[in-house]
């Protein structure tokens, strides 16, 4: 949806009803009276439906989420998530696009917390696949919307084409994932039964003594103050990347280019992808303990591409491209180390909990970027 922004923000609509999108690397006109080709709306606008919701869901998730079993969490995310690429594909204006990116949203959001939370009955290593696959997961949809408008298909059924996503989703949790091996099995063959039996028939974690859900309202608070070493650092990374990627790539436009304003902004979201999944892939070969640095790092990212918004000295657009994948190394590396090292500092009663409340901070981080997003576009576009 993120890399979608753009064109759902431009896009036109003949009086057949069909979108009108030049798919083609040629290059088409640009907005003459503006610098930075604006559209009437920044593409924060749909950073906002696409995080809002799950801000929400993730400020709710420590209180009670717990309470639903995790089978129902899955599907009503699949659900949403096939409902969002069908609201958006089929949509006419650009109120109703923005209601399917808030679908598309409350998928992500309680995707993205019962997902960390189930980590918390599996070993440690599950961090690491879950991080590099979520970084896979946002190449690929980059990098999938990238070339298929690109090759000419146009952006309503590039998103139509994503409907087996969902689909697949469902079928990989009540088909083929499994229940985690009980604390105490009776026996070798008690164990190996009950780590063959889909969730989808029993909520094992659910009831596993020691779980998040007994935990009282003062260890609650306890564990997460303990945590704000790491969430704030997050929260600081994700908000100077997507102040970048939302609030700045629309204006970080370059007429010296075979590329269109549309395209342009594609190609930084595919790099902005790439990079953060090569970094979440890296726990293997690289591990930071002091994610602060990655916070300070990104921050400079964030204060070297304003000014170039602002003074347009950088030359050409690969440069850009270089900053955006850097970007991106930063942002999936501090994503990555920050759940490692809490699942090896955390207990073993505490890391349920734990895990579920820390996804606030990429959310918050993102949300108040969009919110201080939008009135720099306005400042930007009216000046120019």
């Amino acid at each position: 949806m993120l890399s979608a922004a753009h064109d759902i923000l431009s896009h036109e609509r003949t009086s057949g009803n069909q979108s009108h999108v030049d798919p083609s690397p040629t290059p088409i006109p640009h907005n003459s009276s503006s610098r930075f080709d604006c559209n009437s709306v920044s593409t924060a606008a749909v950073l906002l439906a696409d995080i809002l919701p799950t801000l929400v869901i993730k400020l709710l998730a420590p209180i009670g989420l717990h309470l639903l079993p995790y089978s129902p969490r899955v599907l009503v995310s699949g659900i949403c998530a096939a409902g969002s690429f069908v609201l958006v594909a089929s949509s006419h204006s650009v109120g109703t696009s923005l209601c399917g990116v808030v679908l598309a949203s409350i998928s992500s959001g309680l995707g993205e917390v019962t997902f960390l939370s189930l980590t918390a009955f599996y070993p440690r290593a599950v961090i690491s696949w879950w991080s590099s696959g979520t970084g896979g997961a946002g190449l690929l949809g980059a990098l999938s919307y990238l070339g298929l408008t690109q090759a000419g298909l146009s952006p309503q059924h590039t998103l139509l084409s994503m409907l087996g996503i969902p689909a697949v989703l469902l079928a990989s949790y009540f088909l083929l994932l499994t229940s985690p091996e009980p604390q105490d099995p009776g026996g070798e063959e008690e164990a190996e039964s009950a780590a063959r039996q889909p969730l989808i028939g029993t909520e094992a974690p659910e009831s596993k003594p020691g779980s998040g859900s007994s935990l009282s309202f003062q260890e609650r608070w306890t564990v997460f103050k303990g945590l704000l070493w790491y969430i704030v650092p997050l929260v600081m990374v994700y908000f100077a990347e997507y102040f970048i990627n939302q609030g700045l790539f629309e204006l970080l436009f370059f007429r010296n280019t075979p590329l269109s304003h549309a395209q342009q902004y594609r190609w930084y979201q595919m790099l902005y992808q790439a990079g953060v999944f090569a970094s979440r892939s890296s726990l293997r070969c690289c591990r930071i303990r002091f994610t602060w640095a990655l916070a300070l790092l990104q921050c400079l990212n964030l204060v070297f591409l304003l000014a170039d918004v602002w003074f347009g000295f950088l030359p050409s657009i690969y440069f850009v491209f270089l900053i955006v994948l850097y970007e991106g190394l930063l942002g999936g590396a501090a994503y990555v180390n920050t759940f490692h090292n809490i699942a090896l500092e955390t207990s073993d009663e505490h890391r349920e909990f734990a895990m579920a409340a820390t996804c606030i901070s990429d959310t918050l981080g993102i949300s108040l970027s969009g919110l201080l997003a939008l009135p720099l576009h306005d400042f930007l576009c009216q000046l120019s």
